[in-house]
C-alpha cells in the first residue's frame, strides 16, 4: 500500500539554474539537483519554495539580461 499523502515527507531541492522542486524523502536525489535543507510534508515544502523562488527565470537568463542592461 502506498504511503498516504499526509504522511509522505519531501526534501526541497534546487538545481544549478536555481529552479526549485520537491523530491520524496528516502529517494535518491537526481543528478544536477541538491537538497537545500528543508524537509516536511508537501504543503510545507511548497510553501518554502513559494517564499524563496520569487523570480522564476533560470539563473543563466537572469545573468545574461543583467550583462545586457
Amino acid at each position: 500500500m502506498e504511503e498516504s499523502e499526509e504522511l509522505r515527507r519531501y526534501h526541497v531541492v534546487v538545481n544549478d539554474e536555481e529552479q526549485y522542486s520537491i523530491w520524496s524523502e528516502g529517494s535518491e536525489i537526481p543528478a544536477g539537483w541538491r537538497a537545500v535543507g528543508v524537509t516536511g510534508d508537501r504543503a510545507t515544502c511548497l510553501a518554502h519554495i513559494e517564499e524563496v523562488w520569487t523570480d522564476l527565470r533560470p539563473r543563466s537568463l537572469r545573468e545574461r539580461l543583467e550583462t545586457q542592461g
